[in-house]
Order: C-alpha cells, then sequence, then structure tokens
C-alpha cells in the first residue's frame, strides 16, 4: 500500500495521547468516593458492565484513528475485470510449423491451443487474428464472434520465411487503426512514401504520437506464438519498442526446438532453431512475459495461464473514501452504544 500523503501519517502519534487521556480520566473518577449500601452488590455490578463502560471509547478511538489513515490518502492496486479489452493472435504459419515433434503437428497444436483458449476468454473481449510468414497479414479483425475467429484458425496457410516483426506491427495495426500505421511505408521506406496519392497523404495522422509507459495500456495485448527466428520483414525488436511506446503487452510463445535441428519438407530445408533471446527481449521491453512451449500439453497449459492473466487487470485506486465510511459507521456506533447503556454519548 502507498500513500498520496504520506506526511499525514504523523498524526496517528496522537492515538496513544488520547489513551493516555481516556486512562487519566477513568483514574480521576475513581477518586469520587460514594456511600454504598451494598459493597458486594455494586462490585458485582460493576463487574458485568465492566467490557461495557470501555467499548464505547474503544469504537470512538479506532474511528479517529481510521480517519487519521484516509487523511493520508492511502492507495492500494485492486484487480478488477477488464472491460472492452481487445487481444491479438499474431501466430507463425512459416512452412516449419509442419513439422511433428509437436504432436500431431506445430501447427495443428497451436490452433487447437488457440481454440481452446478462445473458449476460456470473456465474452467481452474482442479477439483478432494475425497470421505471418514470410508477410504478415490480418486474417481476421478484432470480433466478439468465437465462430468466426474459429473459422479463421482452421483456415491457416503457411508460407516460407518467418516475420516476427511485421506481425506484431500489423497487430497493432488493428488495436490503433486511426494511427495510420502502415507496415508498407517501415518496410520500404521512402519509395513507398513517393508513390502515395496526395488524397493518401491527406488521410495521414496529423497530430504527432505520443509514447506511453510501456505496459500501461490495460485494454489491449498481443499473444505472439513462433517456432523460430526471423528471417524477413521489419526488425523484431524495433516492433517490440513500437509496442512498449503503444503502452502494449506482448506475450510471447516459443513453439520448437532451441538445439537447432534442421529437416526438410518438398525439398526446402527448414531451420528449426527457436530465438528465445529475441522473444524474451520483446516481452521484456513491452512489461510482457515469455514462455516456452515445447511440447502440445505445455502449450495449452501456457494459453489456460494466458486466459487468467487477461480475465482480470491490475488498476492503482484510492482508498481514503472507503476509509472514512468505515470510520463514520465505527463513531455513530460508538455514540448508539454509549446511548443505549449509559444514557450519553462517551
Amino acid at each position: 500500500m502507498a500513500f498520496l500523503w504520506p506526511q499525514y501519517l504523523w498524526l496517528l502519534l496522537a492515538l496513544p495521547l488520547m489513551v493516555l487521556g481516556y486512562v487519566w480520566l477513568l483514574r480521576r473518577k475513581k477518586t469520587r468516593r460514594l456511600r454504598y449500601s451494598s459493597l458486594a452488590n455494586v462490585r458485582q455490578a460493576m463487574g458485568r458492565a465492566h467490557w461495557r463502560r470501555h467499548l464505547p471509547p474503544a469504537l470512538f478511538l479506532l474511528a479517529v484513528g481510521t480517519l487519521m489513515l484516509a487523511a493520508a490518502r492511502p492507495l492500494a492496486s485492486i484487480a478488477l475485470p477488464s472491460e472492452h479489452a481487445t487481444v491479438i493472435l499474431a501466430m507463425d504459419v512459416s512452412l516449419s510449423m509442419r513439422v511433428s515433434d509437436v504432436k500431431p503437428t506445430r501447427l495443428v497444436a497451436a490452433q487447437e491451443a488457440a481454440k481452446a483458449f478462445l473458449k476460456e476468454l470473456p465474452k467481452n473481449v474482442k479477439v483478432g487474428i494475425v497470421t505471418f510468414a514470410g508477410s504478415a497479414q490480418l486474417v481476421q479483425p478484432a470480433t466478439f464472434s468465437r465462430e468466426d475467429l474459429v473459422t479463421a484458425i482452421d483456415k491457416f496457410q503457411m508460407q516460407m520465411g518467418t516475420a516476427v516483426g511485421s506481425g506484431i506491427v500489423v497487430s497493432l495495426a488493428e488495436l490503433f487503426p486511426d494511427e495510420g500505421i502502415d507496415i508498407g511505408e517501415m518496410t520500404f521506406g521512402e519509395r513507398r512514401q513517393r508513390g502515395k496519392s496526395l488524397e493518401q497523404a491527406a488521410k495521414a495522422p496529423k497530430k504527432a504520437f505520443e509514447p506511453v509507459a510501456p505496459g500501461s495500456n490495460g485494454s489491449a495485448a498481443i499473444i505472439l506464438l513462433t517456432d523460430g527466428r526471423r528471417t524477413t520483414g521489419i526488425d523484431t525488436q524495433e516492433a517490440a519498442k513500437m509496442a512498449a511506446d503503444h503502452g502494449v503487452r506482448v506475450y510471447s510463445v516459443g513453439l520448437g526446438t532451441v538445439d537447432g535441428e534442421v529437416a526438410s519438407s518438398e525439398g526446402w530445408a527448414m531451420y528449426l532453431r527457436l530465438d528465445e533471446p529475441s522473444l524474451k527481449a520483446v516481452a521484456a521491453t513491452t512489461q510482457g512475459e515469455y514462455f516456452y512451449a515445447g511440447t502440445a500439453e505445455n502449450l495449452r497449459t501456457v494459453y489456460e495461464h494466458l486466459s487468467t492473466r487477461l480475465r482480470v487487470e491490475k488498476r492503482e485506486t484510492e482508498l481514503s473514501g472507503l476509509l472514512a465510511l468505515c470510520a463514520a459507521a465505527l463513531a455513530i456506533a460508538s455514540a448508539a452504544l454509549s446511548l443505549w447503556w449509559f444514557n450519553r454519548t462517551l
């Protein structure tokens, strides 16, 4: 717990002084001697009411302490249900996804895990799908329809190449459609810019983009799944920096061989080595997490964990109002009990 005004915590030192003042008042009352007809009956009555004498003042003291704590404006991180969130699944469909070291194949295992992931997500979370190999494309815009998403997953087409960075940039373009993120311009630079018409240039965003803190966007996330290292397209770390500037966390999932085996498919050699350092760097840059899934079972476990992580988001909330309400309730209870038992307030 943190405090916006921690200097007000010094007020809590007044609580011991209030306790000492209460003890002094009790001793002062004892000095007044009264005559009773039966001392035994008085002692018995005092024994029964002893705890009642101290309960109202104790509640009042607790109310004052709670108010002093509220004055320091405490902050606490609490988990709240994520609303209007959008998750982009950026999935590798390169030829190496045909390999069967993950049963039945890497691609099929990834497809089944993605479908199970969709079932676990809350219905109010939009999901979009981006595939990447030699290039990256949006195959399903963000939608609430789980049926459309499953259909898109079943229609994956494999290609040569692994453009990991391009997959992240296309995902960002879907998350921020109003920013005019152009992967062609990022890839081809000035050649693409010279080919734009005046009308297209007029549609470009006029307001300069202002970066935000990494991981600060609680309504968007990218889940990146790949089994290889980047061979083409936008630099992976450049794309990760772009995601971090937008506050979007990238949860990278590595699927495949870490040692660097070589396989062939239809005459093409495929280097299966997984670039774990690059994927870990993507996660670290964006305040996300990296997961290694070497088997189909591990991959399902990773997606189950991610679905749980994306159900809620943590927010920092001020507790002053809640503490003030508790203090008021304690003060009212103190006064009510004192009036009921002793016909006076404290």
